[in-house]
């Protein structure tokens, strides 16, 4: 599987340590910088990029590294985490990649992740042979015409910079990404919700049926060139295994705010509001990728997001809260002809009888009255309280409630907004200028899916048309 080695320690890598490290495989390979400076790859003469080493990283968020290494690792905020990557076309990468951490830690102090790997040795590493041009440029296992083939062994597939930026090529190029891992390995929230809105596939090895798909239990093949469903082959037995412990839930929010373009806009507050009602503070930390390091600012990613808007792109966040509350999540913020739209998915994590959905009516009111709030969605699952994927069958997410703005509801009409005759909604706000609430359930009865589908189709411009063209006098 992987040869990855993390570096956690005290202290920066400073250039004098980076190039101590960078001579574990003797003075013959040749080091080349890679993706504008923020990494740089150890190459043989022929080229062939063997490792990868990113720019450090200084994680000041607490519970960072054991949320997604594990808890035994050695090393909590904050630490420099330094990322190695070693290719899979030769074996002797791996034990290259173990020598440039171990020189990391033996000079600046701290542990290595996986703790066993690391080592002072030189490695002797062989020319040519092993992957292809193509792949070692992409950084990826295998390269087909396709898919682009990853070996992740870690206890989390996290949406490291390295992987977003790997996704966002691939798609680009017309293949899929696949990420092949064991079936230890569970997927982050974030992770999870790329891969879900791109063609990508989590390949689950299993000693069984040989694999699987990660998400939908489907049994796989190789065929043409990618992992694909086998015909006629029922779902992986190992994917019915228990996903949770008893009692254990998620909470899902799916919030849309949108804010006139304005040079005083402050943005993140309906994130950090969504926080403090369910949790009673703050998040903890923000970053454009996991491992999330950044202390939380809305002041800090306002100005990411409008210097990526002066460019004419989007921004793409992540968020996560203290160890003991376990809360994730992601953010777009886009610009629209409307404004600057925010498009939020929140994940809290619960065990047994603590989802707080009596919260839920309030922090509508705080999100319409506040937080320009252009709808809200809360749905309950059972589901792992640590707001990680495992490759199991999951139970699905069942609606508690939909929330329109105030905007949207003036821009449907009130009565039109209201006129819905199951569920009645609550009305939220100024009474001039009401939102409304509408609970659909308590998040153990599958209906509620129906009831959201039939308010959906209630609230639709083209119902809404019938109707009135229906009431009116001949």
């Amino acid at each position: 599987m992987t040869h990855d080695i993390i570096a956690l320690t005290p202290k920066m890598p400073d250039a004098r340590t980076m190039l101590a490290g960078l001579y574990a495989g003797g003075p013959d390979l040749r080091v080349d910088s890679v993706s504008e400076g923020a990494a740089v790859r150890l190459c043989t003469a022929d080229g062939r990029p063997r490792v990868t080493v990113e720019v450090p990283l200084f994680v000041q968020v607490p519970g960072e590294v054991s949320r997604l290494l594990g808890s035994d690792v050695r090393g909590e905020a904050p630490v420099w985490w330094t990322e190695v990557r070693a290719s899979t076309a030769v074996e002797e990468a791996g034990r290259l990649a173990g020598s440039l951490g171990g020189r990391l830690v033996a000079v600046l102090g701290g542990a290595t992740w996986p703790g066993d790997a690391a080592h002072t040795d030189v490695v002797s590493v062989p020319f040519g042979g092993g992957g292809s041009a193509d792949g070692d440029a992409l950084g990826v296992d295998l390269l087909t015409d396709h898919a682009a083939l990853v070996i992740q062994d870690r206890p989390v597939v996290a949406a490291t910079t390295w992987l977003t930026d790997l996704l966002r090529t691939t798609v680009a190029s017309g293949r899929e990404l696949q990420i092949l891992s064991p079936p230890s390995a569970r997927l982050s929230l974030p992770a999870r919700t790329l891969m879900t809105n791109v063609p990508a596939r989590w390949v689950v090895r299993d000693p069984d049926c040989g694999y699987y798909d990660g998400l939908t239990g489907a049994v796989l093949h190789w065929h043409e060139g990618r992992f694909a469903p086998a015909p006629g082959v029922p779902v992986a037995e190992a994917f019915e295994a228990p996903a949770a412990a008893e009692g254990e839930q998620q909470l899902h929010l799916s919030i849309r705010t949108t804010h006139p373009s304005d040079g005083n806009l402050l943005l993140g507050g309906a994130l950090e509001a969504a926080w403090h009602a369910l949790t009673g503070d703050a998040p903890a930390g923000w970053s454009t990728a996991e491992p999330v390091n950044l202390p939380w600012s809305r002041r800090q990613l306002t100005e990411l997001a409008r210097t990526r808007a002066e460019k004419s792109a989007p921004t793409w966040l992540v968020a996560v809260g203290a160890p003991d509350r376990p809360g994730i999540a992601t953010c777009r913020v886009v610009r629209t002809p409307a404004g600057v739209e925010e498009q939020i998915t929140l994940a809290f994590g619960y065990t047994r009888g603590q989802a707080p959905l009596e919260a839920l009516g309030q922090l509508a009111e705080t999100l319409a009255t506040r937080h320009r709030l252009t709808s809200m969605l809360a749905c309950l699952r059972g589901a792992r309280a640590d707001l990680t994927t495992a490759p199991h069958r999951e139970a699905p997410l069942v609606p508690v409630s939909f929330t329109l703005g105030c905007d949207a509801v003036r821009l449907m009409g009130p009565a039109a907004a209201e006129s819905a005759l199951e569920p009645r909604p609550v009305r939220l706000g100024p009474t001039a200028r009401p939102a409304l609430h509408y609970p659909l359930g308590d998040g153990t009865d599958l209906t509620s899916w129906q009831r959201l589908a039939n308010l959906s189709e209630q609230l639709s411009p083209r119902t809404r048309t019938t109707r009135s063209r229906t009431r009116r006098p001949a």
